[in-house]
């Protein structure tokens, strides 16, 4: 596909990042040029200098061929005008980065309007994932499927947890009875597709999907089990905050948020009269004793420095905190925070990479079975998504055990006349029926693309 992203910041890049990869032809506006000499040089992009809303540079970057316009500058104004402009241009479909909340509550009209296909706010898009994290406290991570039937949840395995050093296969009946299966894997940076033979160690990070009730017992069983988050305590005043706490509130759920600049402060304590807001730096260690940081059962780390995120979150882990979730942008910080013992951390631009790759990985199959969610998980590395089966899809009835599917491929879900089903060798994929599956080292648009020498792969092969 031919897609103009305009903005080169933290989500612009990102999305030319993971979109090149993909092979698709991707061409970046912005006025800045030392971003566009960084992108130039690391990403297999065209780049053009100018503002992404004027006519010229969209037409330079070719805006009446291209399949998707993606505005993502710090503007708000900006992003919608340029979708306005390529749309007008000739642009099949526009996605404008929309963040303040007095747009973002007229949605419907804005998108009618002005002619924009999708709108994007990473920082919402973020607040409602902690939100979710805190609904689970158990989990690292947790991605919902089927309309909240089905959760994927990542967690750390610990010396002493009974899965350890023992096969799959010989795990105990308890737990082969419940409605869960264990899909994926990362160990020392590598990620793997569990079978019956994987053997699990202290500190890999496990992946598990299933039903919440299964997913429930299963951590109880594991020892893990936390109760109900009943107390936040966060660090940073910033539009995460806000939509965090938003959502919060509406879960009666006391919040303390800890802010440096004094305007800021105000401004939040008159939107949340019923919110603690306190003056001062998150990361003073005598502060956060003050305000009894370690008397809370979450703690949410959100400023605009992943250093000092990272660090609180450490401190509060330190203090015996529950649930602690720092915020960070950089990939490489991510590994070093699992490997000090932060399973949980949030990232803004790849929350937003992914919502938009499903999008995009729609448009490119638009004939085929529907793609109705798509997560990355494994530090990127793998992939979880859910289709809906129609009549295109190949192998329809044959037991999954008579399949030959790809390496790196599970079929982890299947759900059939609302019966979620975690399959075996003799469960079929039938027409109508919602799959999930999880993709190593495969890029999947179709359903069919899990099966080795597909005729839908054959297809694509040939010049």
């Amino acid at each position: 596909m031919n897609i103009i992203i305009v903005g080169d910041g933290k989500v612009g890049f990102t999305l030319a990042e993971q979109l090149s990869q993909e092979n698709h032809d991707i061409t970046i506006i912005d006025t800045d040029e030392r971003a566009l000499a960084h992108a130039s040089e690391s990403l297999d992009v065209m780049c053009i200098q100018g503002n992404g809303a004027a006519i010229t540079p969209l037409k330079e970057a070719g805006v009446e061929h291209a399949d998707m316009v993606i505005a993502a500058t710090s503007e708000d104004e900006t992003n919608m005008v340029c979708c306005l402009t390529a749309k007008r241009l000739g642009a099949g479909y526009a996605i404008a980065r929309v963040r303040n909340m007095e747009y973002t509550t007229d949605l419907e009209t804005l998108k009618k309007e002005l002619g924009i296909d999708m709108v994007i706010n990473p920082e919402l898009a973020t607040a409602l994932e902690i939100s979710r994290l805190l609904r689970f406290p158990n989990a690292a991570n947790i991605d919902t499927f089927y309309r909240g039937r089905v959760e994927l949840m990542g967690f750390l395995l610990q010396e002493g947890d009974f899965l350890c050093h023992r096969p799959l296969s010989e795990q105990s009946a308890k737990l082969k009875n419940l409605p869960v299966l264990f899909c994926a894997a990362e160990r020392d940076g590598e990620v793997h597709i569990p079978n019956g033979s994987f053997v699990p160690l202290p500190g890999d990070k496990l992946y598990i999907i299933g039903e919440p009730v299964g997913l429930s017992q299963f951590f109880r069983l594991l020892g893990r089990y936390i109760p109900k988050i009943k107390s936040v305590f966060l660090i940073g005043g910033g539009r995460i905050t806000y939509y965090l706490t938003t959502l919060l509130t509406k879960m009666n759920l006391p919040v303390k948020i800890v802010e440096q600049k004094m305007e800021r402060c105000r401004q939040l304590s008159e939107l949340f009269p019923h919110a603690t807001i306190i003056h001062g730096d998150g990361t003073d260690q005598d502060l956060l004793e003050v305000e009894n940081l370690a008397s809370s059962d979450a703690f949410i780390a959100l400023t605009d420095r992943d250093e000092d995120n990272l660090i609180t979150a450490l401190y509060a882990k330190h203090l015996g905190v529950p649930k602690v979730i720092p915020k960070a942008n950089r990939q490489n910080y991510t590994g070093i925070a699992q490997s000090v013992g932060l399973d949980c951390v949030v990232s803004p631009k790849y929350i937003t990479a992914e919502r938009i790759l499903q999008v995009v990985r729609g448009m490119e199959n638009s004939k085929g079975s529907i793609m109705k969610a798509l997560y990355r998980i494994a530090s990127n590395q793998a992939e979880t998504m859910e289709f809906t089966v129609n009549e295109t899809t190949q192998n329809l009835g044959i037991p999954l055990k008579n399949l030959s599917l790809k390496d790196g491929i599970l079929v982890a879900v299947i759900i059939h006349q609302n019966r979620i089903i975690i399959p075996e060798g003799s469960s079929v994929i039938q027409k109508g029926d919602t799959v999930i599956i999880v993709s190593h080292n495969h890029t999947i648009l179709d359903i069919n693309d899990i099966f080795k020498n597909s005729v839908l792969d054959l297809d694509r092969r040939m010049p």
